[in-house]
This record gives C-alpha cells, structure tokens and sequence, in this order.
C-alpha cells in the first residue's frame, strides 16, 4: 500500500485536499519578517498579504530542506507504506536537491519501502488539476505504476495560461527587464504566461486592455480543443474577484452554464510571484 503526497504548492483548496486523503507538503513564504506556511486556504488571511503587497510588502518564498522532507516522509514508511509524491516542476524550485538527498536517506534507511515522485512541469492549479485526477484514480485503487502511465498522458493534455496585472512582480523575480516593465506598465500591456512542456514558464503572449483577456482566454480554449464535457475547468484570481467573477461568467456564457469550474484565489507562495490583479486558467486540451 502506498500514500499519495501533493504540495501546497498545487494550490488545491484545503477541503480537496482532506476529501482525498492527500499528504500535504507545506511551502513556506515570508511576510513582514514572520514565516508562513501554505495552509491551502484553511486559515490564511488572504485579505492581510494582498493588502500589504498593495501597500509596498514584499513577500519572499524559499526552498524548504532536507529536515522537513524526512519529518514528511519517514512517518509513512516506519508504518510500512510507500509513498507517491506528485510535485509541482521542478525547474521552478531547488527545493528538490533537498527532496532528492532526503529520499536518499531514506531509502538506505528502508530499503524494502518505494518513493516515487512525478514532476508535474506545472505549478499552482495546473499541478492541483492533476492531483485531483489521479487522486481520483489513486482512491479507485490504481497501483503506482498505473498512476505513472495516468500522468505521463495526463500532464501533456493539462494547459496552463495565465496573466499578470503589475509587471513590476515578474521585474523582481527576473522574468522581464526594468525597461520591458516600464513601458509594459505606460501602454497597459498585459503579458500572457504559459508552461512549457519542460516546465518553464514563457511570455506567449501581450495583450492591451484587462477587457481582450477573456476573448484571448477562450480562443486559446477553443485552439486547444478543451474537453469541457469531461474535465473541469479551473480558474483562479489574485485579489481580484470582480475580474475573476466575470471571468467565469463568460466561460459559462461560451461553452454552458453546466460545466464544472473550480474557482478559487491563488495562495500567497505564489501570489509573491505573480502579484495581485493575476488571472489564471487551467483546462485539459489536446495539446
């Protein structure tokens, strides 16, 4: 038998995450000097981080080490479990240099036990949304290495795009130049985001006006065949539900008012990134 393991930074909503039974690795981020960690929305006071980034905060994330995925970890296999850990990408993080020594460790320690973990090459819903589909298939009994062939396939259908209000975020953690950001600012330009199969992020796209975001939005719906029938769609804001609000809106307005939507705020560990005023979707597409 083995446990499944998720990280709060797949940003599932906490309610999900116990529904499953999932194994929560918290992340941390700092604010005003003080250390938090991710609580998947359980308590944390949104309202409080958005409000000081507004104000001039600048919340920081880190990597968390070695110490903290033994303390995960070696409950499960002491109790003679296997684990499967479904993280978000790698080329995101050095957390995993920690992960990977502390796996090491572990498997010296118990070698009849098996540690298995799947790199997303996603980040916040885009991890979340497949989390919760082989959670699904983990519940139905699935074996590790059926959950292995579930998300190779699964992952290359998972799309991610998202769009960010400020570039002065995107400026900070070294995405875009200072003069890119100046003049992104003055003409109103908002930059398009995706993820790339290597699990990058990359500038797709610009778009002029907070109003062309949801046209742009479903005509890449539309481009990637989206599969509303079977899959959910995901939708998330940063601080801005009235954008958010209408954005789903014209999602219901396009494709029906019965498709399923999971729409939540994006969580500070990733708000620090993005900034306040993102808007992000994550659907399953052919591509």
């Amino acid at each position: 038998m083995y446990q499944l393991f998720c990280d709060s930074n797949c940003e599932l909503w906490h309610t999900t995450a116990k529904e499953y039974g999932l194994h929560v690795i918290r992340m941390p981020y700092v604010l005003d000097g003080e250390e938090f960690y991710y609580d998947l929305g359980e308590q944390t006071d949104f309202r409080h981080f958005y409000d000081r980034m507004r104000a001039g905060a600048v919340p920081t994330t880190s990597a968390i080490n070695e110490q903290n995925y033994l303390d995960y970890f070696e409950p499960v296999l002491a109790e003679g479990q296997d684990i499967y850990y479904i993280t978000f990408s790698h080329k995101m993080s050095a957390t995993f240099q920690s992960m990977d020594k502390a796996i090491a460790k572990l498997k010296e320690k118990y070698p009849e036990r098996e540690i298995r973990t799947f790199d997303s090459k996603a980040i916040s819903l885009g991890t979340g949304f497949q989390v919760r589909y082989a959670a699904e298939k983990y519940r139905a009994g699935a074996t590790m290495d059926e959950l292995d062939a579930f998300l190779q396939d699964f992952s290359k259908h998972t799309v991610v795009y998202f769009v960010v209000d400020d570039l002065v975020y995107l400026k900070r953690g070294g995405r875009i130049s200072a003069l890119t950001a100046a003049f992104g600012t003055m003409l109103g330009i908002k930059p398009m985001i995706s993820i790339m199969p290597d699990g990058s992020l990359q500038n797709v796209g610009k778009i002029k006006g907070a109003k062309r975001v949801f046209s742009e939005f479903i005509r890449l719906m539309h481009e990637h065949n989206c599969n509303v029938k079977d899959y959910r769609i995901e939708v998330l804001q940063a601080d801005c539900p009235a954008i958010g609000d209408a954005f789903v809106e014209a999602l219901k307005a396009e494709f029906g008012s019965d498709i399923v939507i999971d729409y939540q705020i994006v969580g500070p560990v990733i708000g620090a990134h993005c900034g306040p005023g993102t808007l992000g979707l994550i659907f399953y597409g052919d591509k």
